[in-house]
């Protein structure tokens, strides 16, 4: 497919856009939410989260902001390699994820009685409906196909020039160099962090193909 094909799937418009944006925008705000508990629980994150945070410790920025700031960087390597892979779903993720989870954490903290998210028995009652939350928003947002946020988007692009790993080893490969960046920058590092490594590819794959047969 040479170049002038690919740019013609550049914020393609499929079949059922609205419906999709629905999804994709309900997906978003779903990991936004599940994001927002995740950062406030302190059980880690996603590999990609988990970078933005360390960032966060060296810039004078929020998280919100270098997360956009990583995702701006992430995309000219995408808009280099393969421009199809951006559509309305790259700028729902990357315009208002971060933001997202800014706001609903700052929410917690304004809803919620002081030092609730101290409480160990709170934090791990909430590790997996939060994690569940974050992946099935994962997966709706995915299924979605308007895009793909630059994150996610590399992986795919790596996988179709190596081809001696499947895409699953590429992505575990791509979020434990993330993760462990991540971490040395002083970003949230746990349990969430290893099961989203392993398990965050699988789980939203299998997400998609249920939600799929809506779309």
């Amino acid at each position: 497919m040479n170049s002038s094909q690919k740019d013609h799937r550049w914020f393609a418009r499929p079949p059922k856009l609205m419906k999709r944006m629905f999804f994709m925008m309900g997906g978003v705000f779903m990991m936004g939410v599940g994001l927002s508990i995740l950062r406030d629980i302190n059980l880690g994150t996603d590999a990609c989260s988990c970078f933005a945070q360390g960032l966060s410790c060296f810039l004078p920025f929020g998280f919100g902001t270098c997360l956009l700031l990583f995702n701006i960087v992430s995309l000219c390597f995408v808009l280099k390699f393969d421009i199809g892979m951006i559509g309305f779903g790259t700028l729902g993720n990357m315009l208002f994820l971060g933001y997202i989870s800014d706001f609903f954490k700052w929410l917690w903290g304004v809803l919620l009685p002081a030092g609730f998210f101290e409480n160990t028995a709170a934090r791990y009652a909430l590790l997996i409906p939060a994690l569940l939350v974050f992946m099935v928003g994962a997966g709706a947002y995915m299924c979605s196909g308007l895009g793909a946020a630059p994150f996610d988007a590399l992986p795919f692009i790596i996988s179709n020039h190596v081809k001696r790993l499947p895409f699953k080893g590429v992505r575990i490969l791509w979020d434990l160099s993330f993760m462990l960046m991540g971490t040395v920058l002083g970003g949230d590092f746990g349990i969430v962090t290893v099961l989203c490594a392993f398990c965050l590819g699988p789980i939203i794959s299998w997400v998609q193909k249920k939600l799929e047969v809506l779309i």
